[in-house]
């Protein structure tokens, strides 16, 4: 059985509203506040950045209004849950890779727990792989800074 901690960051719930293609919003089945959370492990380009619309496009269609399994791992730098989710069992971040709407997230030398599904998806030319030389988020934010900065 669950203690307390473990039930508190686990819990099922239907997505109700997707900000981009790794920012999410679960209301959770047991009641409570909906909660923002980003999908742990990828990185989606940003809404403004090439891609980000198609990126967000993809994952309402997977997840809009669909009960999904969620595993809040920690908290990110602007509080929102890092989790792992699953919609009918399949893990929502390696179908957004798949897809070619998401990077691996990548720390240190690390290609991040998705490379293989990345590295499909480079060599078949889904998605933000079609392009040449696909920009990451972390350098589009580096660049430009965030959406609402890059919009002025």
């Amino acid at each position: 059985m669950a203690n307390n901690a473990d039930a508190a960051r686990a819990f099922i719930g239907v997505v109700n509203h997707v900000t981009d293609g790794d920012t999410l919003w679960v209301k959770p089945d047991s009641g409570g506040k909906v909660r923002k959370l980003r999908i742990d492990g990828i990185d989606a380009p940003e809404i403004c950045q090439t891609g980000g619309e198609d990126s967000r496009a993809l994952l309402v269609q997977r997840a809009l209004h669909q009960r999904v399994e969620v595993t809040v791992k920690r908290k990110d730098m602007y509080g929102r849950g890092l989790a792992t989710i699953r919609l009918n069992g399949a893990d929502l971040g390696a179908q957004m890779v798949l897809s070619g709407q998401a990077w691996s997230y990548r720390w240190r030398r690390s290609l991040g727990p998705y490379a293989i599904e990345e590295s499909e998806a480079r060599s078949s030319r889904r998605g933000l792989f079609a392009a040449s030389q696909p920009e990451l988020p972390r350098d589009f934010r580096k660049r430009h800074g965030t959406c609402h900065l890059a919009k002025q």
